[in-house]
């Protein structure tokens, strides 16, 4: 497949959702850089009628052979060709209940069980519509046509350019050309989809089964903010006339970013007024962020290979914050962020069988519990360190820089780390090939020497691990004096061990000041911890962040063994006024997870601890929500309770 490039597909499908059948023909323009004798194409569950190419202005038959195993079809052809030229094949197939593929999806409406017909083709199903060269390299723009039921509605990347009637209570439905993109990005769709819409320069609308429009004005009215705010960060406008978002009954994933239709669990973009909860509505917000994130970062530019997956789901979920808190400043998104992701990714990272966030390979991918919260949480994590480190202008320009030249194209890690370096005139690329290409996360330990802080690292893990690893970390120590002053410092640490000079003066210091990088801390002086609880208590000389890593550090080291869990317990008595979401929702979460894993007298200490420190937050915010409480109050209070 390497010698043969697809410039264009043409496919008419016809689609029957009484049968659960489809028939399509499937035209490619293609270019074979140097002669070729046959053309190997992806193909999965498909029954194949006829392969033709074009030769002086005619279509020939040609033979063919079909792989199961290797999911291929390859086409013999008449002679050696090489240059451009074109290849029909003519082909039936399932309209499955796999929800992968081509797929069905069932609803009920006036009572009645109905279906529509849908895709989801990533990573790699696309080769169950069409054959295809099905990898997310083998860019090609898409003329998609469709044969549907006069009553039914169909969907596609883009607009529909024309409806032709045929007579026998069916249309023929065309859609506009779409960008050059990847076969995983391409979709149709056929059912009873009703919309709701906002006409601007973009027309952006939300589709939904009979009878639930009324609740996609929600997800409607931030979809377009999301848009808007995607345009003006990336400086570059979105490329398509349409952005559809499409709640579908039966879904698999989340959502997905088909470029133009984007489709979501109805739970993830219908909102009910007074029924939807805070947490809902902060949720539904986030991932339709994320995903249209993804119309730039996997859409517009998309990895070049499987193993570079992480540029589309870690820019998709970095930026998926981003838009939601530029517009609801008051949600703590940020503070979410740490909680929801960053502590899902550590601790996932710490376990010894983890993966890089590059993961190795590349022709396959599996997102499961396993690798999720590495691509997803983790890889948002380190871009939200290396922004940090460059800051964030020269992180904004250098992604502008990287999707100006790359766009409708494909890239890799270190096209990104190129594009990063040249605006910020940084070491990104060395920073970040230690934090993307091999697994786990650093331990940081920290120690005294009169008038300098010595620092060395090791890779952290809940249990006993011989790693020689060691990381490009970028640290940032915040400072604090005698005389009440304080002072920010950063260094790149590029050794196993570095030392940073400070004042005879200083009383504390905070390593991975705002939590801004991707490891652990473990101060050897128990005396710098006892004053930095101070500045716990008084809560406006450590900000949230601060407050909340300390004590979760603290913990992940009592689960590796490396402190004891009294002394854990102990420092909670620095939290005793403590009224902030983050660290508190942490606490809860490490207390109980503490009780759950011990025994005896040490889980009454545990117990004991809890009741002290929860009973009094739950004094303050109270049993029961109103309607003035904010949505992370509300989160915290369902945490403790439950």
């Amino acid at each position: 497949m390497n010698n043969l490039n697809p410039i264009n597909y043409k496919i008419h499908l016809e689609p029957d959702l009484n049968r659960f059948k489809f028939s399509g023909t499937t035209e490619i323009l293609l270019e074979a850089l140097r002669p070729v004798h046959e053309i190997t194409l992806n193909a999965k569950e498909l029954a194949f009628w006829a392969c033709a190419v074009l030769i002086d202005h005619e279509f020939v038959k040609c033979p063919f052979s079909v792989d199961p195993q290797k999911e291929e079809i390859k086409v013999f052809l008449p002679k050696e060709m090489d240059g451009k030229t074109v290849l029909n094949i003519t082909y039936l197939g399932d309209i499955n209940d796999k929800m992968a593929g081509f797929y069905r999806s069932r609803y009920r409406t006036e009572g009645k069980e109905r279906f529509c017909a849908v895709t989801q083709f990533e990573e790699s199903d696309a080769r169950s519509a069409f054959p295809c060269f099905d990898h997310p390299a083998k860019k090609a723009t898409f003329d998609v046509e469709m044969v549907i039921d006069d009553e039914l509605i169909a969907i596609s990347n883009g607009p529909i350019t024309g409806e032709k009637n045929l007579g026998d209570n069916r249309k023929l439905v065309t859609f506009r050309q779409t960008p050059r993109m990847s076969t995983y990005l391409l979709f149709f769709g056929v059912g009873e989809f009703e919309f709701i819409e906002d006409r601007a320069e973009i027309l952006i609308r939300a589709g939904t089964m009979p009878g639930m429009t009324k609740h996609a004005h929600f997800a409607l009215a931030f979809g377009k903010k999301a848009l808007q705010f995607c345009e003006d960060y990336y400086d570059q406008k979105y490329p398509l006339p349409k952005l559809d978002l499409i709640a579908i009954p039966d879904f698999a994933a989340g959502a997905m970013e088909n470029w133009g239709v984007i489709t979501f669990r109805e739970n993830l973009l219908l909102h009910y007024p007074n029924i939807t909860s805070k947490a809902g509505e902060q949720r539904i917000c986030e991932v339709i962020a994320h995903e249209i994130a993804h119309q730039w970062f996997g859409n517009l530019v998309t990895p070049s290979d499987w193993k570079y997956l992480w540029l589309n789901e870690s820019f998709a979920t970095y930026f998926g914050y981003g838009a939601v808190t530029h517009y609801h400043p008051e949600w703590d998104i940020w503070a979410e962020f740490l909680h929801g992701e960053t502590h899902k990714a550590l601790d996932r990272d710490a376990l010894k069988e983890t993966v890089p966030i590059e993961l190795p390979g590349g022709g396959h991918v599996v997102i499961n519990a396993s690798t999720a919260p590495i691509l997803y949480n983790k890889g948002g994590s380190i871009l939200r360190q290396v922004a940090g480190y460059i800051g964030e202008s020269s992180f904004r320009e250098g992604l502008r820089y990287y999707l100006r030249k790359h766009k409708y194209a494909c890239a890799s890690s270190s096209e990104l780390w190129e594009a990063l370096e040249e605006v910020s005139e940084k070491p990104a690329t060395t920073m970040m090939k230690s934090w993307i290409e091999q697994p786990g996360h650093p331990l940081v330990e920290v120690a005294r020497d009169v008038d300098k802080l010595v620092l060395t690292q090791r890779r952290f893990t809940y249990l006993p691990n011989e790693s020689d690893q060691a990381w490009v970390i970028p640290v940032s120590i915040k400072i604090f004096y005698e005389s009440g002053d304080s002072q920010q410092i950063t260094t790149l640490m590029t050794n196993k061990s570095t030392h940073v000079d400070i004042s005879s003066n200083t009383v504390a210091y905070k390593v991975n000041y705002r939590q801004g990088g991707f490891y652990r801390v473990k101060y050897r002086e128990k005396d710098n911890l006892q004053e930095l609880g101070k500045r716990i208590l008084s809560k406006d000389l450590l900000p949230p962040e601060d407050r909340w890593g300390l004590q979760n550090d603290l913990y992940a080291l009592v689960r590796s063994g490396d402190v004891s869990l009294g002394d854990y317990l102990n420092f909670l008595s620095y939290y005793k006024e403590e009224d902030n979401f983050l660290p508190l929702i942490s606490i809860a979460g490490n207390l109980f997870h503490a009780y759950l894993v011990l025994e005896g007298t040490q889980r009454k200490k545990v117990a004991s601890v809890g009741k002290f420190l929860l009973e009094k937050v739950l004094s303050r915010i109270g049993y029961e929500p109103d309607r003035d409480t904010k949505h992370t109050t509300s989160i915290l209070r369902d945490h403790i309770l439950v």
